[in-house]
């Protein structure tokens, strides 16, 4: 019998002692190493997983309304050769009513409707394809760019509120090999307006009532209340961008979009320098980091970036954010099975956390959502329920996440440009 070479049996590797009575329960369950399947892994010239920081070279997308400042605005209009208040009555269209069509702005002169739209709200977004759960609750948007590039975004309905998982770049160079986004490499960095402009044609869809799973009895505002940078792309690599898209997302209506910021969510798969540059922004946004590891050894292989900065740094990182905002961050870790689920992994990341303090964390585990032709599945519900188990009797507070949108590849690391969208978007071309 030969030996999968995906698998070994193993012990724990440098595994800590238990903080409950008794030892850690041996286990001898595989081992699966994060090798890649049916793609093949970009490396550098030393063969190692290649990280794109920096935004390949592209034509850039056209100067929007959302790109700019209040003030950047108005003098745009005087450029036009229009009284700078115009720039405040574009501005309710587009952030209060989500409209970009000259035709509904009726408070405008109608001779300047169209060249006004055209110098301040170029189209951004070309829809190619949106698919809706069976309830409606969940619509998963495929979008083309000005260059061709493709992204998409993910709008879901929970009771009280409505979530929108937003893209900040196309493709992703962060190359995690259990991400269906990361695989496709990095296109190019999003716009601060491409990425407005996702919430925008959300917004604009929920108020045609065009989002099901609204039940009689709900009184939520029937517009996006919380964004998650949980979609293609590493948001702080982005990192400029993404912050003026926060900005905007805060900003009262009608210079912006009027959101709190406590509903953002800007996540990490673990950029130090920019962790510690978000802590001093002073945007009380939620922070996550996306760890899926507590240990270098599989860290490494399975998170790239974790070569650059390791678990330990990104972990302080994180509790800086904390100490600095008084913001409680959230660690999000995708249970695989047999990869990073065995139970003394759960005990190291408690020792871990607690370690640096009680009260500042909440940890996220996410049952893995395959991609297509992956190998790697989510845990068994015992080892995942053993999984939360530990951690939340070590003092962590834990919750499974719930996943939607897995049934229309919506789900957390399903995001990713097929050569199907990519025909369906030649096609419109």
């Amino acid at each position: 019998m030969t030996e999968n070479p995906r698998t070994r049996e193993t012990r724990p590797h440098a595994a800590p002692a238990s903080s409950r009575s008794g030892a850690i329960r041996e286990t001898r369950s595989p081992q699966v190493r994060p090798a890649t399947e049916g793609w093949t892994q970009q490396k550098d010239a030393e063969g190692r997983p290649l990280l794109q920081f920096a935004s390949p070279k592209r034509g850039k997308p056209p100067v929007h309304l959302a790109d700019l400042t209040p003030a950047e605005r108005t003098e745009k209009v005087k450029e036009l050769g229009l009284p700078g208040f115009r720039a405040k009555q574009l501005s309710t269209h587009y952030f209060r009513h989500y409209t970009s069509d000259p035709a509904e702005m009726t408070d405008l002169p109608a001779g300047i409707r169209d060249e006004l739209v055209a110098g301040l709200l170029p189209p951004l977004l070309t829809e190619v394809r949106r698919l809706e759960t069976d309830r409606g609750d969940t619509i998963k948007f495929l979008w083309r760019l000005h260059d061709g590039a493709l992204v998409e975004s993910v709008l879901m309905r929970y009771p009280g509120r409505i979530t929108l998982c937003v893209s900040s770049q196309a493709g992703c160079g962060m190359n995690c090999p259990f991400c269906a986004t990361g695989q496709a490499g990095l296109t190019r960095n999003m716009s601060t307006a491409e990425i407005i402009e996702q919430i925008v044609r959300a917004n604009r869809l929920i108020a045609e009532g065009g989002l099901g799973g609204k039940k009689a009895d709900d009184h939520s505002m029937d517009r996006v209340s919380n964004i998650v940078f949980m979609g293609m792309g590493e948001p702080l690599a982005n990192y400029k961008r993404v912050m003026d898209a926060v900005r905007s997302m805060v900003a009262p209506q009608p210079d912006g979009l009027g959101m709190s910021a406590r509903g953002i969510t800007v996540s990490t798969v673990g950029l130090v320098p920019a962790i510690k540059k978000l802590a001093d922004e002073n945007i009380p946004v939620t922070f996550a980091l996306s760890l899926h590891a507590p240990d270098d050894h599989l860290r490494d292989e399975l998170i790239p970036v974790n070569s650059r900065w390791k678990v330990d740094e990104a972990l302080d990182a994180a509790y800086d954010y904390y100490a600095k905002t008084g913001r409680r961050v959230s660690i999000e870790y995708a249970l695989i099975k047999d990869m990073n689920d065995h139970a003394w992994r759960a005990d190291l990341l408690a020792e871990k956390l607690n370690q640096r303090g009680r009260g500042w964390v909440h940890v996220n585990p996410i049952p893995l959502n395959p991609t297509p032709g992956s190998i790697w599945t989510a845990s068994e519900k015992d080892v995942t329920n053993e999984f939360v188990r530990r951690l939340n009797d070590a003092g962590i507070p834990t919750t499974l996440r719930d996943t939607r949108g897995k049934e229309i590849d919506g789900a957390c690391g399903q995001l990713v440009a097929t050569t199907e969208d990519e025909a369906a978007s030649a096609a419109m071309a």
